[in-house]
């Protein structure tokens, strides 16, 4: 029996790296500084300059990161946040955390990020301008339009060229969540110069889960940022609002990004931009194993504007469950990303949102599997991959359910 092939690798980085990982553990032991000091400092400013920013706040974890972005930026209770349906829940709960509500607006069905002509639309047609308070009213919800919250899904920006136009035009905060989408890189044509994830809003979120690109051996998050005073915002927010101790300018949380994590986090650092790589290089070997397929499946598309780091392989086939079981059954690990949009979700019932509102995210749904990816991962365990798909497809007619258009994306 060959050895089952997981859709994530976390053990082999970790043995890797269990030298200078355990030294950091010993580092903390040894100063007894587990909450900020040095450790969380040196990762701050070094994953700042990774991400072309001027500011890095550690905090928590990704959830909590993007509810500090938001609140620091300047979203308030009772504002409308848009975002998109097909995205893990933590971006619509740190929306509604800040007091805020989510709005959705749906996705690019090459990317799976906002498309920014529905976003131009949404403001057009499903919000009022006010001119009193010089915002768009959403008519769902009769409250004020202030930000725009585009999720960097699976590795690869949203159009930011295009979003920070109409967010310009309709004055609203631009805040990313680049959760999945550490060293990803997008081509500004405005700029001409290509630019990192988390350089680009007035902040944007980072999460530091085990399976992310860049993971802590548990929970860790960030956020960065160009503004000084939305760092010190923060800074102060996840630290229960003191400017020193026991001097509270203002009623924060408990945040703060343990500095075993930070230590543990900047070893990795310095083995990212390396990983990336190789996990660009492992989306193109499944390009070029699994063209064969043609219309039988959908495969990942990369703009000419973007340089994703394939956070998730993720692919579509209209019988999706049927060739989850067929690649388990020979040992190859895959998952979904996600199963049901988050305007379908019992959470969000209350927001009034009913099927057919957002076909496109609708339409993916049921039909994409994230493959195996990361960056220990095996030209031969590819291989054997794409054996599964191609041994799935001679069994299996596609159904008619893929759609031409499917097909043309796929090729």
């Amino acid at each position: 029996t060959r050895p089952a092939i997981p859709f994530l690798d976390l053990i082999t980085p970790h043995a890797e790296l269990q030298p200078e990982l355990t030294a950091a553990f010993q580092e903390a032991l040894a100063s007894a500084a587990f909450v900020g000091g040095p450790a969380v400092e040196n990762f701050e400013r070094e994953f700042a300059a990774f991400c072309d920013a001027r500011f890095c706040v550690g905090v928590a974890n990704g959830t909590a990161a993007l509810r500090f972005a938001l609140a620091a930026a300047g979203v308030a209770p009772g504002d409308t946040v848009l975002t998109v349906p097909n995205t893990f829940i933590a971006t619509t709960e740190a929306i509604t955390q800040v007091g805020a509500v989510p709005e959705f607006v749906d996705i690019e069905e090459q990317t799976y990020n906002i498309d920014p002509v529905k976003l131009r639309e949404h403001l057009l047609t499903q919000c009022i301008w006010d001119s009193n308070s010089g915002r768009r009213i959403s008519r769902r919800t009769g409250r004020p339009v202030t930000a725009v919250a585009p999720v960097h899904l699976y590795g690869q920006m949203a159009d930011m060229d295009a979003i920070l136009e109409i967010a310009a035009e309709h004055r609203l905060l631009v805040v990313e969540d680049a959760c999945q989408a550490h060293g990803a890189e997008y081509f500004s044509r405005k700029d001409n110069a290509w630019k990192k994830a988390g350089s680009v809003g007035r902040a944007a979120a980072f999460s530091f889960y085990p399976g992310k690109n860049l993971g802590a051996c548990g929970e860790a998050g960030a956020v960065t940022t160009q503004d000084e005073n939305i760092a010190q915002k923060i800074r102060m927010a996840r630290d229960h609002g003191q400017a020193k101790k026991y001097y509270h300018d203002m009623e924060g949380d408990n945040g703060r990004l343990d500095a075993i994590q930070a230590g543990i986090l900047r070893i990795k650092l310095r083995h990212l931009a390396d990983w990336n790589e190789r996990r660009r290089e492992c989306g193109a070997r499944y390009r070029e194993l699994l063209a064969p397929l043609g219309k039988n499946i959908v495969l990942p598309i990369e703009p000419l504007w973007s340089r994703g780091v394939y956070h998730l392989y993720v692919i579509r086939h209209a019988d999706r469950e049927a060739l989850q079981a067929h690649l388990a059954a020979g040992g190859v690990g895959t998952a979904i990303h996600y199963p049901i949009p988050r305007h379908l979700q019992k959470a969000y019932k209350g927001l009034g949102y009913a099927k057919g509102d957002f076909p496109v995210s609708e339409k993916v749904a049921p039909e994409i599997l994230s493959l195996p990816m990361f960056a220990q991962l095996r030209p031969d365990q590819q291989e054997r991959v794409a054996e599964g798909l191609f041994a799935f497809s001679r069994r299996k007619q596609p159904s008619s359910a893929l759609s031409s258009t499917y097909a043309a994306a796929g090729d």
